[in-house]
This record gives structure tokens, C-alpha cells and sequence, in this order.
């Protein structure tokens, strides 16, 4: 009779396997987390078209600072669709600050239309920042 040989393993370098994949028990990203991350990023781009076409008349201190906050939303945006806590705290910080921006206007010039988006930020920030949807992110 033949000799049966044990299988030969075959070495291969670091990084070439890919990763196992993770628990697939369905899709992780809630209804309402995609929306507010669809939100944001309107609202980023939005700011942003806005600011570099009114920027002869706005202070340039204030142009740099809001494409400085909308570029750091739409990197959150986009790293919270994928999950990544990163993208999760950049969006958090997008909504908290978008919202303090609108109160902050709303004091200066006493337009009630700044307090609409002011609250609807407001309550995307207490969305986001529960538990349920931090566990939801790595």
C-alpha cells in the first residue's frame, strides 16, 4: 500500500488572507442613522456652495471656518456610513455645531428661522449620541 503523506501547508506573507468576515446578522445601520447622515451631508455641501459664492461678503475667517466644518462633516458622513467610530464622532460634533451656529445667528440678527434647523440638529445630536447607536459603530 501507498503512503499517505500529510498536506503541506503553504506559507503566505502578512495582509494576503483577507480578514474573517464579522457577525452577519443583518444590516447594522438603522433607518434613521443613514438619513441623518444623508441630512449632514446636504447641509455640508450646501454651507459650503454657499460660503465660497457670498464670500466677498462674508469675513474670510468665517469662510475658512465653515469649509473647515464642512469638509470635517463630510469626512464624518462618509466614515459613518461605513461604521467607523471616527466617522460617528466627526458627524456628532458636525451636528453640535451646526446647531450652535443656527443659536448663534438666531441671537445676532433675532430671525426665528434659524431656531427650525437649530433644533432638528439638535435632535439628530441626542439621535446619535445614545447608546444604541454608539454600540453600533467600531
Amino acid at each position: 500500500m501507498p503512503e499517505e503523506t500529510a498536506p503541506q501547508r503553504i506559507k503566505l506573507p502578512p495582509g494576503s488572507v483577507p480578514p474573517a468576515p464579522r457577525d452577519s446578522d443583518g444590516p447594522r445601520m438603522l433607518p434613521g442613522m443613514a438619513m441623518i447622515a444623508v441630512f449632514m451631508l446636504f447641509i455640508a455641501l450646501a454651507n459650503a456652495v454657499n460660503v465660497l459664492v457670498h464670500r466677498t461678503a462674508t469675513r474670510p475667517s468665517a469662510v475658512y471656518s465653515i469649509l473647515f466644518v464642512s469638509t470635517m462633516i463630510v469626512l464624518g458622513v462618509f466614515g459613518f456610513l461605513r461604521l467607523r467610530r471616527w466617522g460617528w464622532a466627526l458627524l456628532l460634533g458636525g451636528c453640535f455645531f451646526y446647531s450652535l451656529g443656527n443659536v448663534v445667528l438666531f441671537i445676532q440678527t433675532h430671525r426665528f428661522g434659524y431656531l427650525l434647523p437649530a433644533a432638528f440638529a439638535m435632535v439628530f445630536f441626542l439621535y446619535l449620541v445614545r447608546t444604541e447607536i454608539r454600540d453600533r459603530v467600531h
